[in-house]
């Protein structure tokens, strides 16, 4: 596939791409009973259809680093790996583990299939084990969520890490499997230091698991960012948070503004969460474990917000964001409950398109 569509265009096959899925499935919820045996059929049809298309396209894309950016950097160490370069030791020592394995067996096209498999089947594995025969609205939200493009084709080595932390949640049904969510996580932090935040949230949910209060934590940060940003974003640096590429987004020079636009897409969730957990009275341990883990990560965004690449930081959330917000629409009993689940799926990917599409044209760069 990478020799037969020009780099330039990949981008936009993806955004429209899901756009047509995203009318398709929103015209079908208002047509057909969510358990019809018509909807199973044409979910099941379409899902797989999804998975597999974007498996090949994402993972045999020509390697570019003006439109994939950081890509070109993967291919860089690949080659001279294959080429017989010791290995580099002095950071992310797994992943290169990884990458020098993988080039004496495969070529760079190959490795970067198996990236591509390594990040998207996560996504479809949790969605089939929280929600079972449904799961294409799950896997749906992931791939239209408003980061997932950056980091399957850019960011490629974090998207790997969510994704590997996405197993690991796919452990968690009824009981947790200690063990197989142990190894994800490990291997998580492993590819991508920064998933060490994501982990010790959901660890701490184990231990404690009260939405009330992380939702209080999460609001009460609003404010003391607003007020003690730059004292966190220091702390944090002066902590030795992360490794040296992340301290430097930390404390580099810039003075970004406080991004209220990303702090009201982190909410959306937030809301979901509150309305079901608390108006609904939905109960769910599954649930409050994922709700309370995107509520701590997103938090810890939020305190240093206005540091640089601060995207980076809201990644460690954003990457949950769309299984946060379907769970409750899928698990508990509503009324029209296709259509609503259809409406949620056209307004989050507003969002994406509208940030992708516009926002970013507007301001001269995409995130």
């Amino acid at each position: 596939m990478y020799d037969i569509i020009p780099a330039e265009y990949y981008f936009s096959i993806y955004l429209y791409g899901c756009m047509a899925f995203v009318f398709f499935t929103l015209l079908h919820t208002y047509v057909i009973k969510i358990n019809d045996r018509k909807n199973i059929i044409y979910i099941n049809v379409v899902g797989y259809f999804i998975l597999i298309f974007l498996v090949f396209f994402m993972g045999f894309r020509p390697v570019s680093g003006r439109y994939f950016v950081d890509m070109r950097t993967y291919s860089y160490h690949f080659i001279s790996y294959a080429n017989g370069a010791p290995m580099i030791r002095s950071k992310d020592l797994f992943f290169h583990y990884f990458m020098k394995i993988c080039s004496g067996i495969m070529g760079v096209n190959q490795f970067f299939f198996v990236c591509a498999l390594v990040y998207l089947l996560p996504m479809y594995r949790v969605s089939k084990v929280f929600f079972g025969k449904y799961w294409f609205y799950s896997f749906l939200m992931f791939i239209i969520s408003f980061s997932f493009w950056t980091y399957g084709v850019n960011g490629i080595r974090n998207g790997m890490a969510t994704s590997l932390f996405l197993l690991g949640l796919s452990f968690n049904k009824n009981k947790i499997n200690v063990f197989g969510m142990a190894i994800s996580f490990l291997l998580a932090i492993l590819v991508h230091k920064t998933l060490s935040l994501p982990v010790l949230a959901y660890t701490a949910t184990l231990l404690f698991n009260n939405p009330k209060h992380y939702l209080k934590f999460w609001i009460a940060c609003i404010p003391l960012s607003l007020v003690l940003g730059g004292l966190f974003t220091s702390t944090f640096t002066a902590l030795g948070f992360g490794d040296e590429r992340l301290n430097a987004y930390l404390s580099g020079g810039g003075g970004n503004s406080f991004r209220f636009d990303f702090l009201l897409y982190s909410t959306s969730a937030v809301v979901t969460g509150w309305y079901f957990i608390y108006k609904k009275q939905f109960k769910d341990k599954v649930y409050n474990h994922l709700f309370n883990a995107y509520l701590a990560t997103n938090a810890f965004w939020i305190l240093v917000i206005r540091a640089n690449f601060s995207n980076r930081f809201a990644y460690l959330s954003w990457f949950m964001m769309g299984v946060v917000i379907i769970y409750p629409f899928l698990k508990h009993p509503i009324n029209n409950k296709h259509i609503k689940i259809g409406k949620v799926i056209f307004f989050y990917f507003a969002f994406t398109y509208f940030m992708m599409e516009l926002y970013y044209l507007i301001r001269g760069a995409r995130a």
